[in-house]
């Protein structure tokens, strides 16, 4: 190898470095974009290479951790098969589990977004305007403007949110309706599991 290849091969390792220290201090997902903005001399297309490189890294050395692309950009999170140990970790600030019809209202907004109240109870049989408040609260749904016609009602879509709560890199990513359905049931049987930790954790002598 010659010096100028070592050169080259410390200065990736070095971009490999901060990429991976970005990542770490996110709360939330770091587009390719905004991440090349605070490199020198780095494009996006060269810090998607540098993320592939770090998340093999990851992989081929069997840490605890992976990093996946969600809601447009990208994040370091543990490995699924650990969850039932991170759980524990959670407080009682957990929010509580999502309800059958928040979870089939949530579904609609998903797949037929931009989508009214109107249209949603038309499709549900039944009122949702409790639920949706619900769903807005937790920041799954958004108001994402208003319908033309009469009376201009509001339409719902979802938010980046929905997409990091439930790992998906983007809205064309969502699975097949019924595949929907079993991806909502394990997030929130993640979810109980958190929460049934935080009422073993608060037992006497636990």
């Amino acid at each position: 190898m010659g010096e100028r290849d070592e050169l080259f091969d410390q200065d990736a390792g070095r971009r490999k470095t901060i990429v991976e220290a970005l990542l770490f201090a996110a709360e939330e997902p770091l587009s390719a974009r905004r991440i090349a903005g605070i490199l020198d001399d780095a494009t996006p297309s060269l810090v998607v290479d540098l993320i592939a490189d770090l998340d093999a890294d990851y992989l081929r050395e069997g840490r605890a951790f992976r990093i996946r692309e969600i809601a447009g950009g990208y994040q370091i999170v543990t490995r699924p098969d650990l969850a039932e140990w991170v759980a524990s970790l959670h407080g009682p600030g957990s929010p509580p589990r999502l309800s059958q019809a928040a979870l089939e209202t949530l579904a609609i907004v998903a797949y037929k977004q931009p989508v009214t109240r109107a249209e949603l109870e038309s499709i549900r049989g039944v009122g949702v305007d409790g639920v949706l408040r619900t769903l807005v609260e937790r920041e799954l749904v958004r108001i994402a403007g208003r319908a033309e016609g009469i009376g201009r009602p509001l339409l719902y879509g979802t938010t980046d949110h929905f997409l990091e709560y439930f790992g998906l890199p983007g809205l064309d990513a969502l699975p097949r309706p019924d595949e929907l359905e079993v991806l909502f049931a394990d997030r929130e049987r993640q979810t109980e599991l958190e929460l049934e930790d935080e009422e073993a954790g608060g037992e006497p002598g636990a």
